[in-house]
């Protein structure tokens, strides 16, 4: 929505202030196109689970930390790398030692100098098994960081150094052509020195948060709305158009819908599934579907019964689900069956694909029933399972169509739980209090190693608790390659091996489907559907 703001006079400061109790209240008092003042509206699914960058683990924080920091390195419109706080940077030592030269003059957003320094805190801190940081397996590729990670080195052993005040050199174990796109990700941002050691795990706060990015934290009303401002102190400061972005989280896909029809959102975080069909009928030119690095699946719970050491379970229940039903008549939005874990499209990677894939849906079945029975259960005994997810009405209904597809071909009997998400992530990711739990994976950068290394043992991402050193070993030797075509090589292994083992029951991958104002300009489509409101404009409409 393009809004704008004047001075007050008189009177009017009173009644403004009466007024301007709510953000959406604010954007729409006393306007003129005099000054104008623009501010975007996004819907962002569900409520953040925090904002300190080292510890955001979902798509919804993310999508706010991109805007309220920066990484070394940044993305353009069409989710290319390019320079974000570094200028530029080197690379010598055979593609084993990066130097990052930031930009003169970058500030953090309360005018302190940024420094190379306080990235070398940040991802020291994210490394240091102390901070909690689900994503520490991200920085592996540095130097030491596996060490650093699992406690048996100190976070200053990490691969990282200030040469100066505005040149940084990380050193990694090995080559790692990704390691540019890698940095964009927020567990690599720099850390407000002077705030962590004045407020601890607080900084992250309204009121504290000391940003590096285009934008700064201006509020948070839980369950309601988490409000950033333009960072006059950004380097390219005079480059952002959007004055104001405004995040609405919401678990409820069909009230977006209806808050974006009524002209209180200017985009969607997603397009209800069982909608779309109307919506491309009727806001067609205003749907952007578009192919995205990401796969929707189940995770089995490897740490328990039913499916701990009972790999012909899972595969009978794999075999059992028809992902050509889930992907092209439940999810509908142009989503492709998921058989096998990479997403196609994956940059430099051929995905592997499970050899049942291409049976006919009668041998699948035949197959299902046949490894269910070896298992120990029958129609006598019958699977009891429980499948696990949040709040959401797309993934209910996911969890209805799979567990008839589970009922009619094996008799399985199950019970379906859903969960606000943030106690979803407690019972899935801390008391492992699952048995199948519904999720989803998206790219942190565009290479299979952002996939496959999900499921290396001890990762703190990894729900199933799945853990075989072989196919460790197959990431660590992809890793050490130098050889693009071998390294290549090695993670198909490694994907081979995941599909025969099958922790996770994979169903299709996505597409991102938002809805966006035809007002908002610099909309482009990108296969990690990263879209920093610094790309965007609203001009008067």
């Amino acid at each position: 929505m393009f809004s704008t703001e004047t001075p007050s006079h008189g009177g009017i400061p009173f009644l403004r202030a009466f007024l301007c109790v709510s953000v959406a209240l604010c954007e729409f008092a006393f306007s003129t196109p005099a000054q104008a003042v623009q501010v975007l509206r996004k819907g962002n699914e569900v409520e953040p689970e925090t904002l300190d960058p080292h510890k955001a683990q979902g798509i919804s924080a993310a999508n706010i930390l991109r805007d309220l920091y920066e990484g070394l390195t940044g993305e353009a419109p069409d989710g290319s790398v390019v320079p974000g706080a570094a200028e530029r940077w080197e690379v010598a030592d055979e593609g084993r030692s990066y130097t990052f030269f930031l930009r003169e003059g970058a500030r953090w957003s309360n005018g302190d100098p940024l420094t190379a320094e306080d990235y070398a805190a940040g991802l020291r801190r994210s490394a240091d098994p102390r901070t909690g940081s689900k994503y520490s397996q991200l920085l592996l590729p540095i130097e030491n960081a596996d060490a650093v990670t699992s406690g048996r080195l100190p976070p200053e052993a990490l691969g990282v150094g200030a040469l100066d005040a505005h040149r940084l050199q990380i050193r990694l174990r090995a080559p790692a052509p990704h390691f540019p796109g890698l940095l964009t990700h927020h567990a690599t941002f720099p850390v407000h020195r002077p705030s962590l050691a004045a407020h601890g795990e607080r900084f992250a706060r309204p009121g504290l948060l000391v940003g590096n990015g285009a934008y700064r934290l201006d509020q948070w009303v839980m369950q309601s709305h988490i409000a950033l401002v333009r960072n006059t102190e950004y380097w390219d400061a005079a480059q952002v158009a959007v004055d104001r972005v405004v995040y609405y989280p919401t678990e409820n896909a069909a009230a977006e819908l209806k808050r974006y029809r009524a002209g209180e959102l200017d985009w969607t975080g997603t397009v209800p599934q069982n909608q779309m069909p109307w919506v491309r009928q009727n806001l067609g030119a205003e749907l952007h579907a578009t192919p995205y690095l990401g796969i929707y699946y189940y995770g089995f719970n490897l740490t328990r019964a039913p499916f701990r050491d009972n790999p012909k379970l899972r595969r009978a229940l794999a075999l059992a689900v028809d992902r050509e039903i889930l992907a092209g008549k439940i999810a509908a939005a142009g989503e492709t069956p998921a058989y096998g874990w990479v997403p196609p499209g994956t940059a430099g990677y051929a995905p592997v694909i499970a050899p049942w894939a291409s049976w006919p849906a009668e041998r699948r079945l035949a197959e299902a029933r046949r490894l269910y029975a070896e298992a120990g259960y029958s129609a006598e005994r019958p699977l009891e399972v429980e499948i696990r997810y949040n709040t959401h009405a797309d993934h209910k209904k996911i969890a209805v169509v799979v567990a008839y597809m589970w009922q009619q071909a094996l008799g399985v009997r199950t019970r379906l739980i859903n969960e606000e998400w943030k106690v979803f992530l407690q019972s899935r990711r801390f008391k492992r209090d699952t048995q199948v739990f519904r999720a989803s994976w998206i790219g942190d950068y565009d290479d299979p190693s952002s996939f496959l290394e999900l499921f290396r043992c001890g990762n703190g991402l990894n729900d199933t608790g799945y853990c075989n050193t072989a196919y460790d070993a197959l990431l660590d030797a992809a890793a050490a390659q130098t050889d693009s075509g071998l390294r290549r090589a090695r993670m198909q292994d490694a994907e081979r091996l995941l599909l025969e083992d099958l922790p996770v029951l994979p169903m299709y991958f996505y597409v991102s489907r938002h809805l966006v104002k035809p007002y908002v300009r610099g909309w482009r489509a990108n296969i990690m559907d990263h879209h920093y409101t610094k790309h965007f404009r609203l001009p008067p409409h």
